[in-house]
């Protein structure tokens, strides 16, 4: 008798064929798979929008929309690409056209894209002290991490967008071209300089605080 010989190594990780398979059942008419993808991604959703829109219940509304949008086009995902990313790209899609909706009125926009304080991730810095920290070392932290996130929101979208996708949400380049539509040489640089600009910000932070360049 002939072996069978052993069939292809897929390409495909377990979670894209989960996700594939809920994708199909929510076509096929089945809502709660839907649900399990909601779940399953809306904290990560909803961390990408908070980095571009600051206003904790613009966050969620502009999630609940990206949720919908993606459930009424989600007869064209053909699973070329991982569902989350496609869903990311969503995401971005959407929040930069709420963003372009409230430009239109100055004064809301500027709440929306103010950091709320009770929320802001380097308040949280710091909150409790383990047995290797002092006062100091906590408060150098908080002012280190004030100058990232000081750094992250001057930069322009297109470079906040890439550098939060890569070192936030650890997407791949591939992943992130596909997000933001770009080839990904322009990923790359995107990311290069995103860099550049937050190390410039918090580079003589270090170098006074250690005594060399790092």
């Amino acid at each position: 008798m002939t072996a069978t010989p052993p069939a292809p190594p897929s390409d495909e990780s377990p979670t894209t064929h989960s996700d594939l398979l809920l994708v199909e059942r929510t076509v096929a008419g089945d809502l709660r798979a839907y649900d399990l993808l909601v779940i399953k991604y809306q904290r990560r959703i909803e961390r990408l929008i908070g980095r571009m829109v600051r206003d904790t219940d613009l966050v969620q509304d502009i999630a609940q929309e990206t949720f919908l949008r993606a459930f009424r086009a989600l007869h064209q995902f053909r699973g070329d690409a991982q569902f989350y990313t496609w869903l990311y790209r969503i995401a971005v899609n959407t929040a930069k056209k709420f963003l372009m909706d409230l430009k239109r009125d100055p004064v809301i926009y500027e709440g929306a894209m103010r950091a709320d304080d009770d929320e802001n991730e380097t308040s949280r810095i710091g909150q409790e002290l383990t047995n290797d920290e002092t006062p100091e070392t906590v408060l150098a932290a908080q002012e280190i991490a004030a100058a990232v996130n000081a750094a992250m929101e001057a930069l322009p979208d297109d470079l906040r967008q890439a550098v939060t996708l890569r070192e936030i949400e650890g997407l791949s380049y591939e992943e992130i071209s596909t997000v933001m539509a770009c080839p990904i040489g322009t990923v790359r640089s995107r990311i290069f300089r995103a860099r550049e600009a937050i190390s410039a910000r918090v580079r003589p932070m270090l170098e006074n605080r250690t005594g060399k360049r790092w």
